[in-house]
């Protein structure tokens, strides 16, 4: 009489919950719908019986068992046997006075259902006599009773289903488990539901199958690298089988690539071993580009003696704008200078002759 979904587990992260097999939905409508059979029922028995305590708490049962059938078993079966035990048990209790009540409850609960709702996202199955008879929907439509069922009901916006490719190995032999998205949408809900049994598993299980088989046709590198273009081959491939289902795929993403710690570890040792290669050929690159402009500025001083000077000067202006007490200067440099008296030389040089002449003069009185 049941029907649940299939306890395999696929590695879906977001398992899809158990469901019975129903023939219809409970709504506001045929709630109505159920009340006011039951209010003329509780009016006809009490116009024609007088009502004992007992009698009030066993009428007024009945209608909320009814309900609970309606909500817990949507069965046309279900509904149909349960009329009969109300109008065996009623009149069992109350004989034939009974009937007044009894009629009129199983005609509500036989007649209310009859009156269905869909969502605006959502489609109808409907079957006749186990036939496909239409898709139903957005709205109210109405059911014939033990002719017509609703056995599903499909939802029209784009679903994210999340899964799990299982370990598997790259083309250079590194085995990986990924994890991704699937974006996806029902556009024909008459072949997703005639067509296939379980369409959303059927689209899972697809899209396993396609990024595993990416997975084994590429490096990890490329894996790494080129994530963009394996999602769209991987939508691509899943779109081909779910379009004769009307269902069509509009996104894989990859969410996670895990590796084994080794090899992460591996990588890493890689990766820095690379950053230092990288710098190191920058800071060659540089130096390469210094010693070209030193070279073309040696030529340019070769032929110009002020042009010297001036650099020799600026050297030291730069040396005692950092307000060093010593200064180390290049032989060339003071020869260059040294005609000049910049900056005092000259007078510094005879003071410190003169000062040696007087130290020795005293040594030897």
């Amino acid at each position: 009489m049941f029907s649940f979904k299939n306890d395999k587990n696929y590695l879906i992260k977001n398992v899809i919950k158990k469901q019975f097999e129903k023939d219809l939905a409970i709504n506001p409508i045929n709630t109505l719908i159920f009340i006011s059979f039951a209010l003329i029922g509780f009016v006809m028995f009490f116009m024609n019986n007088k009502v004992n305590l007992k009698d009030f708490v066993i009428l007024v049962c009945f209608p909320y068992i009814f309900m609970l059938i309606i909500i817990f078993l949507p069965r046309w079966e279900a509904i149909i046997k349960f009329c009969f035990l109300t109008i065996f048990v009623l009149f069992w209790f109350n004989g034939v006075s009974s009937l007044y009540y009894s009629i009129f409850i199983c005609i509500g609960a036989l007649i209310s259902p009859m009156i269905q709702i869909a969502k605006e996202w959502e489609r109808a199955i409907v079957l006749r006599f186990g036939k496909f008879r239409k898709v139903k929907g957005p709205g109210p439509f109405i059911l014939i009773p033990f002719i017509d069922s609703v056995t599903k009901i499909v939802d029209l916006r784009i679903r994210v289903t999340d899964f799990v490719a299982e370990t598997t190995l790259t083309k250079d032999s590194v085995t990986v488990t990924v994890d991704a998205l699937c974006f996806w949408l029902v556009w024909d809900a008459e072949k997703a539901i005639l067509e296939v049994e379980n369409y959303i598993e059927a689209v899972v299980l697809s899209s396993q199958t396609a990024l595993r088989n990416a997975i084994s046709m590429n490096t990890l590198s490329v894996l790494l690298e080129q994530g963009d273009n394996i999602e769209e081959i991987v939508r691509k491939e899943v779109d081909k089988k779910t379009t004769e289902w009307g269902i069509t795929i509009s996104h894989i993403e990859i969410t996670d690539i895990q590796i084994p710690k080794e090899l992460q570890d591996s990588m890493s040792r890689l990766a820095q071993a690379e950053r230092e290669k990288n710098a190191k050929i920058e800071i060659a690159e540089a130096e390469i580009e210094v010693a070209k402009k030193l070279s073309e500025a040696s030529k340019y001083y070769k032929d110009n003696e002020i042009a010297m000077k001036l650099k020799s000067l600026s050297v030291l202006s730069e040396g005692l704008k950092n307000g060093n007490s010593t200064l180390i200067l290049p032989t060339n440099i003071v020869e260059k200078i040294d005609g000049s008296d910049v900056f005092g030389l000259n007078a510094v040089t005879e003071v410190s002759k003169l000062k040696r002449d007087q130290k020795s003069v005293e040594d030897k009185n």
